[in-house]
């Protein structure tokens, strides 16, 4: 057997593939809905609040099901955590395209919130297993790009290609969709038959696991763990809201069905570059700065996002790709460099943080729909994603301070 470590192994970069592969198909999961929403409300007949209550479906979901994914992730291995990843997200582009009613949307929509977290759990384990913390950074930033293609892939083909294809049956679409993500498993599965993937799942197993609850008491009177938290929810808040409703937002600026699946991709496209470069520049010394940097970014994007034409629409669309894309990249590596976690509770602190994020999750697309509900516009929600990036700035302060008290004592 190779003597060589896990992150001096050439395999990891396979590995890496897997996880970006997998991820891939979260994003076009996710995604498929957005440009979809005109024919799904109408066939459906139902309102856009309600259609915000969809889309939040599964982070409502997420909320509940992370922290046990995360002690399934430590437990049973990240390997077999994203096989069943794939298997549960498929399930649900499967049954969105079978469903006839708001209520069985709701349920294969919320279907996702099962295996979604094991893939974002997952994923960072992966790292932290395969990479040590000099390439950890650039390796997440890598993998990460895999739901912006995805996405990207979702928003940009879906009516200008994949509609026309199956004659403009939006079930068809979601369904080939779900194929799709199966597939992504079975690539996944091949790639763990490796010897040095199954020596790496052995080790795992064999390690000595303290019980769960008192691992998540020990990370959650943690004061950095408490503010990362938090921050997770602001993050998913202006996330979920914009990645859900982007496309509508520009159609009700003016634009086709079509050219919105083009525009609402720029932030996706924008993204992969920044998800490729911020977080190799994220290095301990600086990463209070960037995440600062970021936020005031996410801000801006939402403001100008307020003129939806021309060069500010534009700039407004670059400003959130960079945001989005990397937010939430930089603050796992804030959470997973903790002392007190490091890789051996990647995955409890991981679904610690995506149970708390996913409360944006919810709240982002739904306030959203309401917010139009009520208004007849975009121009509230936008404005209420400003002042949520505004908090997200104030808390980095404390988070700086809380962070040199843990490398002091440590």
């Amino acid at each position: 057997m190779n003597s060589l470590t896990p992150a001096a192994h050439a395999y990891r970069w396979i590995i890496l593939f897997g996880v970006w592969l997998v991820y891939a198909g979260f994003g076009i999961v996710v995604v498929a809905l957005a440009p979809l929403v005109t024919p799904v409300t109408s066939e459906l007949a139902i309102s856009y609040g309600a259609m915000g209550l969809v889309m939040g479906a599964w982070p409502l979901v997420y909320i509940f099901s992370a922290m046990p994914c995360g002690s399934f992730i430590d437990r049973a291995g990240p390997r077999l955590g994203l096989m069943l990843a794939t298997v549960i997200m498929a399930a649900s582009g499967l049954f969105r395209g079978l469903a006839d009613d708001h209520y069985t949307m709701f349920l294969a929509v919320a279907l996702f919130g099962l295996g979604g977290p094991l893939v974002s759990i997952g994923g960072p384990k992966l790292i932290a297993l395969w990479f040590d913390q000099r390439q950890r950074a650039m390796a997440m930033g890598i993998y990460i790009t895999g739901p912006a293609i995805g996405g990207i892939a979702a928003l940009s083909l879906t009516n200008a290609v994949m509609m026309p294809w199956f004659d403009h049956d939006w079930r068809a679409v979601l369904t080939f969709y779900a194929g799709i993500t199966l597939a992504t498993g079975v690539v996944w599965a091949l790639i763990n038959l490796h010897p040095m993937a199954r020596s790496v799942e052995r080790a795992l197993a064999a390690e000595t696991k303290a019980p769960q609850l008192e691992i998540f008491r020990a990370l959650i009177g943690l004061k950095a763990v408490q503010i990362v938290l938090m921050m997770s929810v602001g993050i998913f808040f202006f996330n979920h809201g914009l990645n859900n409703w982007m496309p509508e937002i520009l159609r009700a600026g003016g634009m086709t069905a079509t050219a919105a699946g083009y525009w609402a991709s720029v932030p996706t496209l924008v993204g992969v570059a920044a998800s490729l470069t911020i977080p190799r520049f994220a290095t301990q010394p600086r990463r209070m700065a960037i995440l600062a940097i970021l936020f005031a970014a996410a801000g801006a994007a939402a403001l100008t996002l307020l003129t939806v034409t021309g060069p500010i629409l534009a700039a407004g669309l670059v400003l959130q790709g960079l945001a989005r894309a990397t937010m939430m990249t930089v603050t796992l590596l804030v959470l997973v460099d903790i002392p007190e976690i490091g890789p051996k509770r990647a995955g409890a602190a991981g679904g610690m943080f995506f149970s708390a994020a996913e409360i944006g999750g919810v709240s982002g697309p739904l306030v959203m729909g309401l917010l139009f509900d009520t208004t007849g516009g975009f121009s509230a929600g936008l404005t209420v994603m400003t002042a949520v990036t505004l908090l997200l700035l104030v808390l980095v302060i404390p988070l700086r301070r809380q962070l040199k008290k843990a490398a002091a004592s440590g």
